[in-house]
């Protein structure tokens, strides 16, 4: 198989990416790096199944020779960053989804579209299943994301219903795992970050808000699933376990062998008060549920950020086990 990842040099993207090669297949990786990294994704570019094309998918998305399957995953994906970018996220999730459905109609690809458990807003119904319809703020701060995400998935079934595209629609709920940025906005790398240095973890409001958060490996494998099988969906794809953003933060303290204290501060405005994912669909139709516990994966993201991105040594912390954290460092790979 031939693929195409748009944003494979993400977080996410470049996880998939490494999966697909390592099933054999050829990859073709689309980035215009406004969040991606080069390094997430340099150790493929030394091998000859993995080709990389910087291109801004808002403008124009190319690629020569026949694709059997797109996986369109471009987009800013954090708070940070498409607060920071908020027309760039609009583009991405508007004309970046239409050009790529149009590469996958005339290459006669699968298209699969990663969207977001954002698509159901501060949900009024706990766990969230397919059907709800959600509870979002269309002109709110958080509204470039999450309306983009709902375009791109109304983008999609039309292409399916009128040019009888083979779509697959995800919504991806919280994950983490390595490579993600300390400075992406999201609880984990923050929280992991502050704790690595001793400094102050801020929790937002009282902490009592929670999240359900999938580790990265497992996630993948999910859209891998859903692409094989081509499932229409929408699917859901996350962990249905539950945490609070104060008990998330106590684990990862603990996990770090940090002294840091827990400082509270204000929420962001529209932010989700709950956030689980309904998966019924996912473990009846497409097999699939997520394999990783919390601990464990927190576990190996904790020793990712030790063993690859810098630490002022004075605030180095002094790994359990290091041999150990070494191993599941690779094994997560």
């Amino acid at each position: 198989m031939r693929a195409v990842v748009t944003g494979g040099a993400g977080f996410v993207g470049s996880h998939l990416c490494e999966r697909l090669v390592t099933l054999g297949h050829d990859v073709v990786c689309v980035d215009n790096f406004a969040t991606g990294r080069r390094e997430n994704v340099a150790r493929l570019l030394r091998g000859p199944r993995f080709h990389l094309i910087e291109q801004d998918v808002s403008e124009a998305l190319e690629v020569d020779g026949e694709i059997d399957a797109l996986f369109h995953l471009a987009s800013p994906a954090s708070p940070a960053d498409y607060l920071r970018l908020p027309v760039e996220t609009l583009k991405v999730g508007s004309l970046g989804t239409l050009n790529a459905l149009e590469l996958a109609r005339a290459k006669g690809a699968r298209f699969l579209i990663s969207s977001t458990s954002e698509v159901y807003g501060d949900p009024e119904v706990h766990p969230q299943p397919e059907g709800y319809w959600g509870n979002v703020n269309p002109i709110g701060p958080r509204s470039v994301y999450d309306e983009a995400k709902r375009f791109g998935e109304a983008a999609t079934m039309a292409y399916r219903r009128t040019y009888g595209v083979a779509t697959t629609i995800v919504r991806i709920f919280n994950t983490y795992g390595p490579r993600m940025r300390r400075d992406d906005g999201r609880a984990v790398p923050a929280f992991i970050t502050q704790a690595l240095a001793g400094d102050p973890m801020t929790v937002t409001g009282d902490g009592g808000q929670t999240r359900s958060l999938c580790y990265v490996d497992d996630l993948v494998e999910g859209l891998v699933t859903a692409l094989e099988q081509s499932h229409p969906g929408p699917v859901n794809l996350g962990n249905p376990h539950e945490v609070s953003m104060r008990r998330l933060a106590l684990v990862v303290k603990e996990i770090c062998e940090s002294t840091s204290p827990l400082s509270f501060v204000p929420r962001p405005e529209d932010d989700p008060q709950v956030r689980r994912p309904d998966i019924a669909r996912a473990t009846a139709e497409l097999g699939w549920s997520p394999r990783t516990e919390l601990a464990e994966g927190l576990r190996r993201t904790v020793a990712w950020f030790r063993l690859t991105d810098p630490v002022p040594p004075a605030a180095r912390l002094s790994p359990p086990e290091p041999y150990r954290l070494r191993h599941e460092m690779a094994a997560a790979r």
